[in-house]
This record gives C-alpha cells, sequence and structure tokens, in this order.
C-alpha cells in the first residue's frame, strides 16, 4: 500500500517487490541509453538472473513489461503507475 503522511509518501506491504520491479524496470531503460545507475550488478543482470530471462537488452525488458502487468493484475488494480 501506498500511504501518505506528513508530505511523504510510504511503500508499505506487498508493494515494496513491486516498486522494485519498477525501479529495475527504469534502469534496465537507461542502461539502453547507455547509462549505469549502479556500481554493482547491472538491471539486466539482475532481471536475468531473478527471473530466469532470455535475450538481448531489448528483449529481456520487454519480458520485463510482462512481468510487470501481470504483477500489477494480481495486486487488484490497487497499483496505477
Amino acid at each position: 500500500m501506498i500511504e501518505a503522511d506528513a508530505g511523504g509518501f510510504m511503500i508499505t506491504g506487498d508493494h515494496i517487490p513491486f516498486y522494485r520491479l519498477l525501479v529495475m524496470r527504469q534502469g534496465l531503460q537507461l542502461e539502453i541509453k547507455g547509462l549505469r545507475i549502479s556500481r554493482g550488478r547491472t538491471c539486466y543482470a539482475l532481471a536475468k538472473s531473478e527471473f530466469g530471462f532470455k535475450g538481448n537488452r531489448d528483449k529481456v525488458l520487454a519480458q520485463l513489461n510482462d512481468y510487470i502487468s501481470d504483477q500489477r493484475d494480481t495486486l487488484n488494480g490497487e497499483v496505477t503507475p
């Protein structure tokens, strides 16, 4: 759940892993453009190892988008990014 309090937002419960997926997607989109968001493992490598996706960055991004759509459906439409 996303809660608003005192001018800020807090992500709680089942939405934390979903928010992580959204950040991973944004990071992968930046990597496709040639940027890196961390010194550690790339979002591309994380997505491939965690979810078993195969292919180049564009194909992994498409698979990640499909996975995010499925996860959004399981959250019963509570999330609208």
